[in-house]
């Protein structure tokens, strides 16, 4: 009975969080620097990926982790939003301190892991660096890696792709 109590506590916390932070759009103002933040981090091959090699590109980026329910729907939306817009925006899924086995099997079983482009973050900096404070956390950064959006909670399909052509005038 103890645990059940835990238990439905625990979820109320998580489900008020959520729809408290879900509707609310961050903008630069929460972010220390209207620049996107600097990453050196692994890929799933052990390449070393930085912010850098993606200049000139207009990026959604976005913070995961294989525990967070809603990061299910939303990585295989981003699958079909890059699908959809080809090499217009380039797509990168930052994990949030978890081992590659785990967000290999868990992107593998979603169908999405030859789609985006999937960093391994095992000190969870990158989250740490745009303010996180609510899952997933996704920033759209143009050409010149200002973040020119930053959403907190999840978004639908939809909204990624209206985010999109609003902030990256597509």
């Amino acid at each position: 009975m103890k645990y059940i109590i835990f238990i439905v506590i625990g979820t109320a916390i998580i489900i008020g969080a959520i729809v408290g932070f879900a509707g609310k759009e961050g903008t630069t103002d929460q972010l220390p620097s209207p620049k996107a933040p600097d990453f050196s981090l692994e890929d799933y091959n052990g390449n070393i990926v930085t912010l850098a090699d993606f200049s000139g590109k207009l990026l959604v980026i976005n913070s995961w982790a294989v525990w967070c329910p809603f990061c299910v729907k939303e990585l295989q939306d981003f699958a079909k939003l890059q699908q959809e817009f080809g090499n217009t925006i380039t797509i990168i899924a930052i994990d949030r301190a978890e081992p590659l086995n785990l967000q290999k099997q868990y992107t593998d079983d979603l169908g999405v892991t030859n789609i985006l482009v999937f960093l391994l973050d095992p000190q969870d900096s990158f989250y740490r660096s745009i303010g996180g404070f609510s899952m997933p956390e996704t920033i759209f950064v143009d050409s010149d890696s200002t973040i020119v959006f930053h959403k907190r909670g999840p978004m639908s399909l939809e909204e990624m792709r209206q985010k999109v052509k609003d902030v990256f005038a597509l």
